[in-house]
């Protein structure tokens, strides 16, 4: 891995501010973890049974981006990307998928999540969340997105380990 040039979130500042800098940095970590390596590594399973690879995870994240952002803030009907049952669990088959198409795909969804919550007027904007039927403050979507950054990256990291034992920040 290069040089870590992820902005580190602050140690002081607004709660926005704060949930902002916390999701960029744990996008960034996603990244960091698939750099520098080919398709087949990021289509390498992790261990059986499991099915899990960084391309999984990373096309999961842009549905998780697609539908915490776009689909509660923006477009209750919007389709997610690679299931037309709103079935979360396609997006790990990354078997016949790519670098350039899982990131395009994810990196168009990042952007959209960030003017969408940029143009909120406040953590307290609401949206509707269809899946469960009720509206969701933004904080709330930025709180949930943020979990599964975290917990994604944790699995990222063994992932990472097993494809060529790099392991760290």
């Amino acid at each position: 891995m290069s040089l870590d040039d992820r902005v580190p979130p602050p140690t002081t500042g607004g709660e926005r501010e704060t949930l902002r800098a916390y999701l960029d940095y744990h996008r960034a970590t996603l990244a960091r973890k698939c750099e520098g390596l080919t398709d087949d590594d990021l289509r390498r399973h992790s261990m059986p049974p499991s099915t899990l690879t960084l391309l999984g995870l990373v096309r999961h994240l842009a549905e998780v981006e697609r539908t915490w952002f776009r689909r509660v803030f923006e477009d209750n009907a919007l389709p997610l990307v690679w299931s037309d049952r709103m079935d979360f669990q396609a997006a790990y088959d990354a078997s016949a998928s790519t670098r350039a198409e899982a990131f395009a795909m994810w990196d168009a969804e990042t952007a959209h999540s960030r003017r969408v919550e940029a143009a909120a007027a406040s953590l307290d904007t609401t949206g509707f969340q269809p899946r469960w039927g009720q509206r969701v403050s933004l904080r709330m979507a930025m709180v949930h997105v943020l979990l599964e950054y975290a917990r994604h990256n944790g699995h990222a990291d063994l992932l990472r380990e097993g494809v060529d034992g790099v392991v760290g920040a």
